[in-house]
């Protein structure tokens, strides 16, 4: 398509003559990706914050009473053998009791009246951090419970399966609200660029009659399409430096928790260029669905 100077020209023209109406576009564009901003930044808080957890994620086996120390070894062996498992660790009754005591320094009377070690041994058991799934870890409790010497598995499955739903909760309602308010943003373009074009129309007729292409028509509409979608997105990223300077430096001192929200500023980079694109598609859409 020809974007020639006097095609950048006539852009600029319209802009200024439909000042207000392009106004109220670009606001509205600013306003759609700031929420889009603000829903990527709740993914990306919720990814960074589950995805430390396998890290730290653990089974927890107790073994049957006097096992012995070669069968001990014959099913951390085993244990180790599995493709899902990173670490094995042997954990003592003696030293699980030492570590329960240490934890509860404060409650020493829970231990009042105990004359031997109620704790049995058991085995800390650590995965590899893509199997750290609701469904990896039960049907790996599954293999374990039926192992020789296996007394009880303890892993939290009910903390597991809702940290796992919040994580596709939150990709799921942000992949929505993302599409949806991208399919208003060319939208907006698109009604915008089509308002231009009908309020144009005797200009038209007139490029029309002197022999201009309809690539030298359409081209204008694109252009200004593309600049009120870039303006929305520079809007757009400043007001999220905005809410940055607010929530890290103020809000912050009176509520330290906010401290912990990341911002990836560099992925926020890209609003503008975002904001050119769907002014572009809106725009394309509009002048390929017009008759003249």
């Amino acid at each position: 398509m020809s974007m020639s100077p006097y095609s950048f020209r006539l852009a600029a023209q319209s802009l200024h003559r439909e000042k207000w109406i392009n106004l109220l576009s670009v606001l509205t564009i600013a306003s759609g990706l700031l929420v889009i901003s603000v829903a990527l930044l709740v993914a990306y808080n919720v990814n960074a914050a589950t995805g430390k957890l396998p890290e730290k994620f653990a089974l927890t086996v107790y073994l049957n009473d006097n096992l012995g120390r070669e069968k001990i070894d014959a099913l951390i062996g085993a244990l180790k053998k599995k493709q899902s498992v990173a670490q094995v660790r042997f954990i003592p009754k003696d030293e699980a009791m030492k570590e329960l005591k240490t934890m509860l320094k404060n409650a020493n009377y829970v231990f009042e009246g105990l004359d031997e070690n109620p704790l049995p041994d058991s085995l800390e058991i650590r995965l590899k951090r893509e199997a750290v799934s609701p469904e990896e870890v039960k049907k790996l409790t599954g293999d374990i419970g039926r192992m020789q010497g296996v007394a009880e598995i303890d892993y939290g499955e009910k903390f597991l399966a809702a940290l796992h739903s919040v994580k596709s909760g939150v990709r799921t309602v942000g992949l929505s609200i993302i599409t949806i308010i991208v399919a208003g943003i060319i939208f907006v373009c698109y009604s915008t660029v089509k308002i231009l074009f009908y309020r144009r129309t005797e200009e038209i007729e007139t490029f029309k009659l002197l022999g201009a292409t309809r690539a030298f028509i359409r081209a204008p509409f694109i252009i200004e399409g593309g600049v009120i979608g870039m303006a929305g997105g520079l809007i757009s990223l400043m007001s999220v430096y905005v809410l940055y300077y607010v929530v890290l430096t103020r809000m912050s001192s009176v509520v330290p928790l906010l401290s912990n929200i990341l911002f990836p500023l560099d992925l926020f980079l890209l609003l503008p260029l975002s904001g050119l694109l769907l002014g572009v598609a809106g725009a394309v859409i509009a002048v390929g669905r017009l008759r003249y």
